[in-house]
């Protein structure tokens, strides 16, 4: 409201000095341009205000805002002398006087106008800031989810739909333009959770506690290797302020009922942050149709079944923060997250043969509980030059899956239960030193240790009876060594330039505890060298020209290591493959962005080429016993190829009328997957396939607190060598309704609301092997959400002594994004 009342004041201003000075002298008129940048920080101030007054003239004549870059510009003035005073909120007015232009040189560009915080002190104060919903960085994208209106009452993976490049399917697995190796940070750092369980982590992680979800397509030397598709930073919300303040919010609906708390407190140098957050989704029962034939065989199998499925998952964090004078200060923070699915149902099965057609049944239930912490610690050290400084740090990551299930079939004489429970520790130590050589080069160098110590233990009863020969015990060790340096120019012409190099050694062990299934102990290294590139030029403030490259790799996770023969399903079995190499990929991009007012434009053309492959494969068993013979089908990893990718990516944002804005975000890439010799037989075709994602969003702010969202999501089928997964997409809307001041907020959303199921439809081939599945996932979705913030605090401005958050183990293949030939029955 001040702010309208505000430019009201100089619009009227203006009217008043255009009647003062009246007609005649000069025509000639000028401009006054600067920069408002933050005294600490340096990063620049959007949407401040900066008014023009005569030298000693108490209304303003005139008045602009700054950019999302903090420049500004006062046209159309007479030559004379002016007063310029700068203003933002917890920011004293500055002003500078006089600002003189004449008829030799009517524009007069003033610079950097620095602006210091203020120690103000507000009561009940909300801190709104006035970012835009997707922000495009010269190095990344960033998605600020605070301010989705349909966020609240969600988890992770909502959001994450709705962010440019990024795709999730129908099971929670994560890709950005197309490529599912994507390593995903919280506040810049790994989690050994998501390492291992990253779509069911992301259910459980409240969209109530992100603040931004950045996307990094080509980084830098200085991220780790890994993470062939980049990397997408989580950032969590943390109240800039001092004092104490915090938040409830949450929502409850047909699908998902969620709930977050936060409490902050800052005083002085010390800074305290906690938060925790769950959800329960109400049972759904998911029915699932499999059918597979192989002609090699003569075999048919078929089987129907219904599973009715409850999850729940809870999550919280606490950060403490302390800076012991202007050089020196320390940052620690601890991260929890525990959650489960119970699943019972039901299964029909049949086989057919040349000679038998054979029917039977069984009953399922299963149970898998996962959970774990990141405890993290960082001490920064500040020299006296601006930017120069060391970091070290340590972390400790814990994870643990922990599966039990059990089959009782009605004429089969081979009931089976089975425990699987899978640990993984990591111990980290980094440290990160960056120097500005001078205003032209800035120096980055560092190094760090990673080792893994990751345990599967099973258990297997057959009929109730223990079985040795099923059973094992299965260590996996693996010690990765790092180092990186690079080089940042600032060039003349708005020109810049980045160039690293890393280098990583990986040491692997494994060992297995039985030693009659085959599993031969093993150890194994390589090593890697990384360079990346990246030029960008900038044209008339506004449009900025990149190109870069990148060489990443992607190191298996336990869920594809994990040597444990499920056989919940007879029909189908699968298991993991300790000997798995890293997958690694070369991406060459070229980006243009621009922005035009309120309008923001991002667009690339890249090129990928990706050897050893990991994917999923599905192949036809046969096993004679004494009781007969037989059919299903296992699947399992394997490196099992290369693939070559032609890409374009386009996102955009226009605002036609202030209270209106459309997005979208395109996604265009080719799938041109070719198997090594000896996986020939499972490559299902040999064409180059086009692929899509697609994502369009609209928003409107109505009168009265009122705001309106929609949204739609479209992907297309993706494929792999030996198949392809279903397309995939939706639509939703949300309203929201800002009371007491814009300190609270209730909404309503709804997801799919025209169709109550989304289809799931899968296909494999291979030379002999047809696989097809059908799953309806209940999907449709309605929901109340609220939020209330409160607190007494000081706006302050980040701390330039806090540790940054600089990226660790970025480095591991997470989670099944194809799902083939997985059994169990049934969705999760």
């Amino acid at each position: 409201m001040k702010r309208i009342i505000l430019l009201l004041a100089i619009f009227c201003s203006v009217l008043s000095a255009h009647a003062q000075l009246g007609g005649g002298g000069s025509t000639i008129t000028g401009k006054i341009s600067g920069t408002v940048v933050d005294s600490i920080t340096k990063k620049p101030l959007d949407y401040a205000t900066v008014s023009v007054f005569h030298t000693k003239g108490k209304a303003p004549m005139n008045g602009v805002l700054t950019d999302e870059k903090g420049s500004f510009k006062l046209n159309n003035l007479p030559p004379g002398k002016y007063k310029i005073v700068v203003s933002y909120i917890g920011y004293p007015s500055k002003t500078i006087d006089p600002v003189e232009t004449t008829l030799s040189k009517p524009d007069n560009n003033m610079g950097t106008v620095i602006l210091a915080p203020s120690a103000k002190t507000l009561a009940q104060v909300n801190v709104v800031g006035d970012k835009a919903l997707i922000e495009n960085k010269i190095d990344k994208i960033v998605y600020n989810a605070e301010k989705d209106l349909t966020a609240t009452g969600g988890n992770a993976t909502d959001v994450l739909r709705k962010v440019p490049l990024v795709a999730v399917d129908i099971n929670g697995g994560v890709s950005v333009r197309g490529d599912a190796n994507v390593k995903v940070l919280i506040n810049g750092k790994p989690s050994g959770a998501m390492s291992n369980n990253l779509g069911d982590v992301l259910k459980s992680f409240p969209a109530d506690q992100i603040k931004s979800i950045e996307v990094i397509t080509s980084p830098s030397a200085k991220y780790d290797a890994e993470g062939t598709g980049g990397i997408i930073n989580i950032v969590t919300k943390s109240k800039n302020i001092s004092g104490v303040s915090g938040a409830i919010s949450g929502g409850m609906g047909t699908r998902q009922n969620n709930g977050n708390a936060s409490l902050n407190i800052k005083q002085n140098r010390l800074s305290v942050t906690g938060n925790f957050g769950g959800n329960y989704t109400w049972p759904q029962i998911t029915p699932t149709s499999r059918y597979s034939y192989d002609d090699s065989l003569n075999v048919t199998n078929t089987q129907t079944s219904s599973n009715k499925i409850f999850r729940y998952a809870y999550t919280g964090s606490g950060e403490l923060s302390y800076d012991f004078n202007n050089y020196n200060a320390i940052h620690s923070s601890i991260r929890f997250n525990q959650g489960g699915f119970k699943t019972d149902g039901s299964t029909d099965y049949r086989t057919i043969t040349s000679t038998t057609d054979s029917k039977y049944s069984s009953t399922n239930n299963s149970k898998t509980v996962f959970g774990g912490f990141d405890w993290i610690l960082d001490y920064t050290h500040k020299f006296k030059k601006e930017g120069h400084q060391i970091v070290f740090s340590g972390q400790w990551s814990h994870s643990q899956t922990d599966l039990n299930y059990g089959t009782k079939f009605s004429s089969v004489a081979s009931n089976q239960d089975a425990t699987n429970g899978g640990r993984n520790n990591e111990y980290t130590a980094q440290v990160d030193y960056t120097l500005p050589i001078n205003d032209k080069v800035k120096y980055e160098a560092g190094g760090k240790t990673i080792s893994r110590i990751i345990s599967s233990a099973s258990d297997v009863f057959v009929n109730s009876v223990y079985s040795p020969n099923r059973s094992n015990v299965y260590d996996y060790n693996q010690y990765v060594t790092a180092g990186y340096s690079v080089f940042t120019f600032t060039l003349p012409k708005a020109w810049s330039l980045q160039t690293g190099v890393r280098a990583e050694n990986t040491k692997i062990d494994g060992n297995s505890a039985n030693t009659t299934l085959g599993l031969i102990p093993f150890n194994n290294s390589y090593f890697t060298f990384v360079p990346s590139f990246a030029v960008s030029k900038t044209v008339k403030g506004t449009q900025t020209y990149k190109l870069s490259y990148s060489k990443r790799i992607q190191r298996p996770s336990l869920q594809f290591l994990n040597p444990f023969v499920n056989q919940s399903n007879p029909q189908s079995v699968s298991y993991g493959n300790p000997t798995l190499a890293p997958e690694v990929a070369q991406t060459v991009e070229l980006n243009y962005s621009t922005f035009i007012g309120t309008s923001v434009i991002n667009a690339s053309v890249y090129y990928k080429h990706t050897k050893d492959l990991i994917e999923n494969n599905t192949f036809s068993t046969a096993t004679v016993t004494p009781g007969g013979t037989t059919y299903y089908t296992t699947a399992t990893y394997n490196n099992i190829g290369k693939n070559n990718s032609v890409g374009v990516s386009f996102f955009g944002s226009v605002t036609p009328i202030k209270p209106l804005t459309f997005r979208t975000s395109i996604n265009v890439y080719t799938y041109n997957g070719m198997a090594y010799p000896q996986y020939a037989y499972l490559q299902s075709s040999t064409d180059t396939k086009v692929q899509y994602n697609i994502f369009g969003n609209g928003t409107l702010t109505l009168p009265g607190g009122f705001n309106a969202e929609t949204f739609a999501i479209l992907n297309s089928p993706t494929r792999t060598i030996q198949g392809q997964n279903p397309s995939f997409g939706f639509i939703g809307f949300g309203l929201r309704k800002d009371i007491m001041k814009k300190k609270a907020s209730i909404g309503i959303n709804t997801l799919s609301p025209f169709k109550n199921a989304i289809d799931f439809d899968q296909e494999i081939r291979s030379k002999h092997l047809v696989q097809t599945s059908h799953t309806a996932f209940p999907f449709r979705s309605v929901g109340l959400t609220f939020s209330y913030n409160f607190g007494k605090v000081t706006i302050k401005q980040d701390n330039p002594m806090a540790p940054k958050k600089t990226g660790l183990n970025d480095d591991l293949k997470q989670g099944d994004q194809n799902g083939g030939g997985q059994g169990g029955g049934g969705g999760r």
